[in-house]
């Protein structure tokens, strides 16, 4: 296991004390210069104290090979620093210019089939290019000496969402990387055979030469499993070291400015191993944009929780989100009212110490100029503007409240998320395709919302061991090392829930026999032989399975056969006989050393877990509220280390107005009405933030 990087925070300017950040990506380079002026005084209006700049500026920085132009950056910096605003520069690499992908060709990164990605949106080189690999390092070098002893530059922040559009890359040189990546890994051909199971379909390799990516090999067949599994590790290892080069250049000539690239992390965020890659940045960073609908505040405190855990509960930067539409989805929705402000806080409640937006201004150009900012095309007079200044008026009252360097409290619950065994779970020859390991964290995290429950989202490599209760939710890759982990945890007195599709295959995506989970049998009380699927693409097709307790479950079920002694059935099938499901356990609690563990044999969604976790929190001896409308509110506490500053965010789940009683003094509120002294009625979209006695 990697060594993680020293946690470092940007630190004020000269004369500035320490508050939230506030702000967004700056591109004063899509417009005239006379308007740079006017969004200096616009930032002042809305109490921004800092950008980031030169994103996406490569063609504007280098005009063509080895003429480098920095005297627009410096004017613009030298006249946000004056302002008082503080800068995050960017290393510029995220996109090459044309003149460098028109000389070289070769940096431009290949598709499964061999095509090329040609220039004209972004991302569009592979890192396993040396050549790319010198003119971006290049760059590095020439932007860190020119602003190493720039007083207004206090972070770097080094390329842009890698993977974002080049995650895989299946050229020769990203060939070459693979099979060096490869024989790192495992030292022999045969060690690579072994984890593959190339003996299937005679795909035995002799030597390391004979290790390709997984290219295209035709509609309708079946890569293999292993390989495309080490691929996507491979692929996460390659943007991560071309990062690492970046990073250590940067900091080769400016050792006191902390580093950090912006990560993507939400529910379907899952292109790199972000929870590995948190080892290696300064401090963590994520790019959020909203999830439509019902979901939305659930999946943005999901989402954000799980970077906390990345960050290992330190004060996290919340790089880009958005102020009202995107410009990316089939439909692109505008916020509503009061969410603009409520989505940036639940942000800070859940660990932020930054919030900033794509981008300062909206483009009038370019793929992006339909996607909101912090100035709208409808300019200063307008309810976005009018919210980014509310926002940071709430942000400066937190500050003096003495909100920053708190930490999200630590929650009862862990709730495990594992990226390998997402991208497991992608795979196309797996017993379904209506089953990910990406939504069932969400459906749990919102099930125990529901009963007014505020889980932690942990990474599978932290410390999930170290709380009253865990969950284990469609955890596919279990090594023998997990494995143990899990068993000592509850043989010790953990509580663990742990569900269907969990435990199924080892690191290298080889099933462990004897029937599921294989792993830790012993630990869930269970043992199932096969696996039922469910849906609706055939006349008479098993859609879906009623439990005895009222639960429905739809997608997969385990078809469980026996039990352990000391197991007791929670729930069980009611099925027509014909089906083979009729009265088998489809929930189980067992004891196993000091502890329990509770095993979901089903996919219930959000509504059936809620229905069923009463009863097994109960069998466990936990304790949860009892109150009929506790899952109306999301409660988050934040406090300091010491204990001395605690802070108590409420936020409204719900389309009515909720009343919550609470102690000590309200610092920010947003569709809040106070009733009395102690209590307020919070309307939809809003927020109420307290600061404990």
């Amino acid at each position: 296991m990697s060594t993680r990087r020293t946690y470092r925070w940007p630190q004020p300017l000269d004369g500035q004390r320490q508050r939230l950040w506030y702000g967004g990506d700056y591109n004063p380079d899509q417009w005239p210069e006379e308007i740079w002026d006017d969004d200096i005084r616009l930032m002042r209006k809305a109490k921004v104290n800092l950008v980031s700049l030169g994103i996406f500026s490569w063609a504007k920085i280098e005009t063509s090979d080895g003429v480098f132009d920095f005297d627009w950056l410096d004017r613009i910096v030298g006249k946000l620093g004056k302002a008082g605003i503080a800068v995050d520069m960017a290393s510029a690499t995220a996109s090459p210019p044309m003149w460098l992908t028109q000389k070289h060709p070769e940096v431009l990164w290949r598709d499964e089939r061999g095509d090329i990605c040609w220039p004209g949106a972004r991302q569009h080189w592979r890192p396993t290019s040396p050549v790319f690999r010198e003119y971006a390092l290049r760059l590095c070098r020439q932007m860190a000496e020119h602003f190493k002893d720039n007083p207004y530059v206090v972070s770097w922040h080094v390329s842009n969402e890698y993977g974002c559009h080049n995650r895989f890359d299946y050229s020769d040189d990203a060939m070459c990387a693979f099979q060096k990546w490869c024989k790192a890994r495992y030292g022999t051909i045969e060690a690579v055979n072994d984890a593959w199971g190339t003996s299937f379909w005679a795909q035995r390799m002799n030597d390391f030469s004979e290790i390709i990516p997984p290219r295209f090999i035709g509609e309708g067949n079946f890569m293999n499993p292993g390989k495309l599994l080490d691929f996507k590790r491979f692929s996460s290892d390659a943007l991560k070291d071309f990062y690492k080069a970046e990073r250590d250049t940067l900091a080769q000539i400016t050792p006191d400015k902390p580093l950090t690239t912006n990560f993507m992390v939400s529910t379907g965020g899952t292109p790199l191993d972000y929870d590995d890659w948190g080892d290696e940045v300064d401090f963590v960073s994520n790019d959020h944009y909203f999830v439509p609908g019902e979901q939305h505040l659930d999946e943005l405190a999901w989402s954000a929780s799980l970077v906390d855990g990345i960050a290992r509960k330190k004060p996290w930067f919340l790089m880009e989100n958005s102020t009202g539409a995107v410009n990316w989805r089939p439909v692109n929705y505008r916020k509503e009212p009061g969410q603009t402000v409520r989505d940036a806080l639940a942000h800070v409640a859940m660990g932020a110490d930054a919030v900033c937006y794509f981008q300062w201004r909206q483009s009038r150009a370019g793929a992006e100029k339909f996607h909101s900012a912090m100035v709208p095309h409808a300019g200063e007079n307008s309810q976005i503007f009018r919210d980014v200044c509310e926002l940071g008026d709430d942000l400066r009252k937190l500050s003096e409240a003495g909100l920053e360097g708190t930490e999200l409290k630590k929650s009862s619950v862990a709730i495990v998320f594992d990226y390998q065994s997402e991208w497991a779970t992608e795979h196309s020859a797996n017993p379904t395709q209506k089953v990910r390991h990406f939504t069932e964290p969400l459906d749990w995290f919102r099930a125990f919302a529901d009963l007014g429950i505020t889980a932690d989202m942990v990474p599978m490599r932290s410390d999930w061991d170290t709380y009253e209760v865990a969950v284990l939710p469609c955890v596919y890759l279990l090594s023998e090392v997990d494995s143990n982990r899990i068993r000592r945890y509850v043989s010790n007195g953990g509580k663990l829930f742990v569900t269907y599709y969990t435990g199924i295959s080892d690191e290298h995506d080889h099933v462990w026999l004897g029937g599921y989970p294989g792993s830790i049998r012993d630990v869930v009380g269970v043992r199932s032989e096969e696996f039922t699927p469910m849906g609706d693409d055939f006349p008479g097709a098993l859609d879906h399975l009623n439990l005895s307790n009222g639960a429905v479950a739809h997608d997969l079920a385990d078809w469980i056969t026996s039990t352990s002694p000391d197991a007791t059935v929670l729930a069980a099938y009611q099925a027509e006989e014909r089906t083979g499901m009729n009265d088998v356990p489809a929930i189980v609690v067992n004891p196993f050393g000091t502890g329990k563990c509770v095993y979901v044999g089903c996919k219930l969604g959000r509504d059936g877990l809620r229905l069923s976790l009463p009863q097994a929190l109960d069998e466990m001896g936990v304790g949860y509220p009892r109150e009929a409308d506790a899952g109306h509110v999301l409660r988050v506490e934040r406090k300091s280390e010491d204990g001395r500053r605690t802070f108590l965010f409420y936020f409204n789940r719900g389309d009515d107005d909720v009343k919550v009683e609470f102690e000590g003094e309200i610092v920010v509120s947003s569709l809040v009405q106070s009733e009395t002294r102690n209590t307020a009625s919070i309307s939809p979209n809003g927020v109420l933030i307290v600061k404990g006695q």
